[in-house]
């Protein structure tokens, strides 16, 4: 059975038009837009338009031979604001003329399945220099793929922390969403390590995203544990730990999805997606099982000059010993409610003619 990540970068999924690629400073998910790249190359019958922004198109292709009608690329690393301007009055009018640039490339596809990849969304806003015109940019991006229908899809990569993470993966911008997030081994051990929880099925699910997440989302804690004292260096691109967030759409008989969220590991040694047991920075959490105890009380039997415990013997004569009490083993019988039961005592006067006589008035 296929994971759900290779499912996502083979597009089974129906109507799943956005793919978001989430990068950090401490874990990269270049491999992985790489990969989504050379799929979308491979497949047959669909264009695929590669912008771009921030890394040359030789970095994302490879050595991949492409076909001219079924590859297109817009490649905007040379263009700089400020230092290629002057073909433009205005800031306003560089902006609208990238914007018109980016949109039209999409419209003037041939009719058929659309793959528009931006390698570097942070670099478009950076450009374009406002956050609720680049938003209204991709969304209108995102309109025109998922116009096409079939596996048209639009594949942006993001570096977190990021303003606009929070808004491509709102359901206002899409209710349909494929997300994937890299991030460093070191992440599943630390909190394996310092908060008990290793990732399913070694503890609950619930239990383990009760933990991760927050974690996770605090971007600093991976930076720390990569490049803080004892650490080695940037994530490595070989091979990382990838959360995959599927929601809405459809699978390929049809029927709606809701959410689901898994951890898969990405290893350069297996080409591609694998299992998190297969990830050799995570050999120890499957090598060893971890038991969580609760911390027993100090043994005040211990350290003594004299022996209080007892041989198995004594044991086995202790257990002999009848227990004193008048009832043991036998079942007692309930008296009638309400009953009291007296014995008068040698001194009392039970004389009914006169009970005050004993007062002596």
């Amino acid at each position: 059975m296929p994971s759900l990540l290779s499912s996502a970068l083979a597009q089974t999924a129906r109507n799943q038009h956005l793919l978001l690629l989430q990068s950090s400073t401490a874990q990269t998910c270049l491999p992985i837009l790489r990969a989504a790249v050379k799929q979308t190359i491979e497949r047959a019958r669909e264009t695929t338009i590669l912008f771009c922004f921030l890394y040359r198109p030789s970095s994302l292709i490879g050595t991949m031979r492409v076909q001219p009608d079924r590859v297109q690329v817009v490649d905007k690393t040379a263009s700089v604001p400020g230092y290629d301007d002057a073909q433009y009055e205005s800031e306003r009018e560089r902006k609208t003329a990238l914007k018109r640039e980016l949109l039209e490339a999409i419209r003037s596809v041939p009719p058929g399945p659309l793959n528009a990849v931006l390698d570097s969304v942070d670099t478009l806003l950076s450009d374009i220099g406002s956050l609720s015109e680049t938003t209204q940019l991709l969304s209108e991006a995102l309109a025109l793929v998922r116009a096409r229908g079939g596996t048209s899809r639009l594949i942006l990569h993001v570096l977190a922390p990021s303003p606009l993470i929070p808004i491509l993966t709102e359901t206002r911008f899409s209710s349909a969403l494929t997300h994937l997030i890299a991030h460093p081994c070191a992440l599943l051990t630390h909190v394996a390590a310092a908060y008990l929880t290793p990732p399913p099925p070694l503890s609950p699910e619930e239990k383990f995203w009760g933990v991760f997440s927050p974690i996770a989302e605090r971007h600093y804690e991976s930076e720390k544990l990569v490049f803080g004292p004892g650490s080695e260096g940037s994530g490595s691109p070989q091979e990382f730990v990838v959360e995959v967030l599927l929601r809405g759409g459809a699978d390929a008989t049809g029927r709606r999805r809701g959410a689901e969220r898994v951890l898969e590991g990405w290893s350069a040694a297996v080409y591609g997606p694998c299992e998190l047991h297969q990830l050799e920075s995570l050999k120890t959490l499957w090598s060893r099982k971890i038991v969580i105890e609760a911390q027993r009380a100090p043994d005040p039997t211990q350290n003594l000059s004299f022996n209080v415990n007892l041989t198995p013997e004594q044991q086995r004569s202790r257990a002999q010993v009848p227990l004193p009490y008048a009832h043991a083993g036998k079942q007692i019988q309930p008296q009638t409610p309400g009953a009291i039961l007296y014995d008068p005592d040698s001194a009392d006067d039970l004389d009914d003619d006169d009970p005050d006589e004993d007062l002596d008035i």
